[in-house]
């Protein structure tokens, strides 16, 4: 009866150990050939987003990054000032963010960062912030 209540116990702390409170991985894959971004938490996809990438004569980097930090109400310093609300940076200057040329998603447009709707990116944003930049990974893939 001793070894049942141990293995219980043992087998209640492995459990429970697993799954610590705002543990989920967050992952964003982003697609250079599609456009597109496919949302996925702990596996399991959640959102898919037309995206707009780097247009002719820049690059957007491809490799795989943890976010690094986040900037709401974001400006470029680069690019005379530029809008960039709800940035998720991940590799330098490079962010996931807000644009409000909306025409263009959905086809290479930026100077290499990776731009969403307004609404896409809030939500991003917001999941990002909530699940922590450790546990948020942003991944361009050709």
């Amino acid at each position: 009866m001793r070894s049942f209540v141990m293995a219980i116990l043992a087998l209640s702390f492995m459990v429970f150990q697993a799954v610590p409170a705002f543990a989920a991985n967050l992952t964003a894959n982003i697609s250079l050939s599609s456009q597109t971004m496919v949302v996925s938490q702990n596996g399991i996809v959640r959102y898919r987003w037309k995206v707009s990438t780097a247009r002719k004569g820049y690059v957007t980097p491809k490799g795989s990054w943890r976010a690094k930090w986040l900037s709401r109400h974001h400006r470029s310093r680069k690019y005379d000032n530029a809008p960039m609300p709800f940035a998720v940076f991940f590799n330098g200057g490079y962010a996931v963010h807000a644009t409000y040329d909306l025409k263009r998603l959905g086809r290479p447009a930026s100077h290499g960062c990776i731009r969403l709707h307004p609404d896409d990116a809030a939500a991003f944003f917001s999941l990002a912030s909530r699940n922590g930049l450790k546990n948020t990974r942003i991944v361009v893939t050709r």
